[in-house]
């Protein structure tokens, strides 16, 4: 398995540049606590978001950048921003290189989560020292290519 380190997808010509687009389903940790993803551990805080994806996948988000990433999904506005219930994400362009290889990857420079990926997932790169693992059938569900 590749241990990586010092990654930076913005100088990697494998990289893509992919969008999301995702209705989930939010609550808000009221504790501490860690979430088992898929890919591996998620710790958060109180008020982090607790997101489960529209393919049944669980991940949490700090709730800094739900609140810039996330809105909520009915246009009627049947719950405010910062509620429990479903929200979209924002089109944003993100970096995104599938591995050939199984790997692991530390989540971010601050927080001490290792996420781990298969051979045919995808690291994402949200910002430089920011990163997610994306299951291969997952990522060819709710991303497309921007480039």
């Amino acid at each position: 398995m590749n241990d990586l380190k010092n990654l930076d997808l913005r100088d990697d010509p494998a990289a893509r540049r992919v969008v999301k687009d995702e209705t989930v389903n939010v609550e808000f940790a009221a504790t501490h606590g860690e979430l088992m993803s898929l890919e591996g551990p998620n710790r958060y805080l109180p008020g982090d978001a607790l997101i489960t994806g529209s393919t049944g996948d669980r991940w949490v988000v700090s709730r800094e950048r739900f609140d810039a990433k996330y809105v909520p999904a009915d246009a009627t506005h049947t719950h405010t921003h910062g509620e429990a219930g479903a929200y979209r994400n924002r089109p944003a362009v993100v970096l995104a290189k599938q591995m050939n290889d199984a790997f692991s990857l530390a989540r971010s420079a601050t927080v001490g989560d290792v996420l781990r990926g298969a051979a045919g997932d995808w690291i994402m790169q949200y910002a430089p020292g920011d990163y997610g693992v994306v299951q291969a059938a997952r990522f060819a569900k709710v991303y497309r290519f921007a480039d």
